[in-house]
């Protein structure tokens, strides 16, 4: 039993191995510490470097009082071999009565064009929106597109189409 237990984690390092990315570079650190209000702040931070350049760096922060309200914020940034480029970024709370915020963000640029977007829920009495825009590099037409969410009303949107001069157009179809 112990020579096949052995033998069978030896294959499995070695196919682990064999199947393995390429190398990259990681470093991190977590902190956990106590606070004087009686809670405690944990904070996470890591840092790749991939074989080809690209790197992907990310971050958190969590928070409590004591009293059963918390709070985390935290992001990520990638940026690719090509020089393409991605960021989130995002922040929670929770309040010891229960209720809750939420809101983040994300944007990314590269050879064929960006996305910024942005969104945020809030309150007890589910309210979200987005905000979106794109850029095409090839045409420079762009799209700007909003839509909402109100637990009374229900889904809005509202697209809108530009040309590389800014000038509004009609919106290609699918």
């Amino acid at each position: 039993m112990k020579t096949t237990l052995s033998v069978t984690a030896l294959t499995c390092a070695l196919l682990a191995a064999g199947f393995a990315a390429p190398a990259a570079e990681a470093a991190g650190r977590h902190v956990v510490r106590a606070s004087a209000a009686g809670g405690t702040t944990a904070t996470r931070d890591v840092t790749r470097q991939g074989p080809q350049g690209g790197t992907r760096v990310r971050n958190r922060s969590t928070t409590t009082d004591g009293q059963g309200n918390a709070s985390t914020a935290g992001g990520a940034s990638t940026t690719g071999p090509n020089g393409a480029t991605a960021v989130r970024t995002g922040q929670a709370s929770r309040s010891a009565d229960g209720s809750a915020q939420r809101s983040g963000e994300f944007s990314a640029t590269g050879a064929k064009g960006s996305v910024e977007s942005s969104s945020k829920t809030a309150d007890g009495t589910v309210n979200a929106s987005r905000n979106t825009s794109a850029t095409s590099a090839t045409t420079g037409n762009s799209v700007q597109s909003t839509a909402s969410y109100n637990q009374a009303t229900g889904v809005t949107r509202s697209t809108t189409c530009y040309d590389a001069s800014g000038a509004a157009m009609s919106c290609p179809s699918r």
